[in-house]
């Protein structure tokens, strides 16, 4: 049934030594069903595969009906980043460690991809955080995240400080390692290991949570995803800005971190047996005797 996903692009993390052998098995196995199979230019070239057409990132965005990750949660979201906006599905395979995202394993890849491509699936859309870093009141630095934005500090391992506003009224004033600012998807990230609360998918919210911070009555906060979310930074002479971990951007005292609800979102297709509380019992080894 290739109407549903004619075109179906592959990227692999393509670093990993078993990607050699899963990802051509699983383009074989997408043409067999009758299904157009494109490749990201990257995947291909380190992969050395020569029998499937290539195209970059931006247009398999453009031509996919369906994308599938093979890799790790960090492949799949530095790919949701460049595909966004362009409103195409994502499957991501495990190969990885983790696998909060890409939930289909890499030994069963056929069998959950059949159903999906059948129209078999769970299908989630995810929110993501645009950010803005302002030095005055001009934009320096814009960037979009999946799964958190950190503001933390820097090398020299000082607190940095730093107020903090939501929807235009003062918060409150914190010094601390910094800030985590989370979507539900990041919030089994770092957000979690901060302290901060399991967020489910479908909620219309993100979190801030405080990264050890000097005041102990310094608690996480569960926002409004239409909020607008400001921290300006009143001390900490090399802080940082963190977007999923991935890319980063300096900011100096007096900059305003401004973070928003993008408007997009990014939507994951799931085997139709998909729970996702299964998942975090799983993941986190949750009803497990130590």
């Amino acid at each position: 049934m290739p109407d549903l996903f004619k075109t179906v692009a592959l990227v692999g993390k393509y670093d990993s030594p078993e990607m050699g052998d899963n990802l051509p098995k699983l383009a074989d196995y997408l043409r067999s069903r009758g299904h157009d199979v494109v490749i990201s230019h990257n995947t291909a070239d380190r992969l050395e595969v020569v029998n499937y057409p290539t195209a970059a990132l931006k247009e398999i965005g453009r031509i996919a009906d369906l994308v599938v990750v093979v890799g790790g949660d960090g492949t799949l979201l530095s790919i949701a980043r460049i595909l966004v906006g362009h409103k195409v599905p994502l499957v991501g395979v495990n190969q990885g460690r983790l696998g909060f995202l890409t939930d289909v394993p890499v030994e069963t890849m056929c069998e959950c991809l059949t159903e999906i491509l059948a129209g078999e699936y769970v299908a989630e859309d995810r929110l993501l955080l645009n950010t803005s870093i302002l030095r005055n009141d001009e934009t320096i630095f814009f960037a979009c995240a999946f799964n958190d934005v950190v503001v933390s500090k820097g090398s020299t391992g000082r607190l940095i400080e730093f107020d903090a506003k939501i929807d235009g009224e003062y918060v409150y004033s914190q010094r601390s390692d910094g800030l985590v600012i989370a979507t539900p998807t990041g919030s089994t990230a770092y957000a979690l290991s901060a302290g901060g609360p399991i967020l489910h998918p479908s909620l219309e919210a993100f979190i801030m949570v405080p990264i050890c911070p000097h005041t102990l009555s310094a608690r996480p906060i569960v926002v409004n995803s239409h909020s607008v979310v400001e921290l300006q930074l009143m001390y900490g002479g090399d802080a940082r800005v963190h977007f999923d971990g991935q890319t980063h951007c300096d900011i100096k005292v007096g900059d305003i971190v401004r973070v928003t609800r993008s408007p997009e979102l990014i939507q994951l297709l799931h085997p139709k047996t998909y729970s996702y509380y299964r998942t975090l019992r799983e993941k986190l080894y949750w009803g497990k005797k130590l």
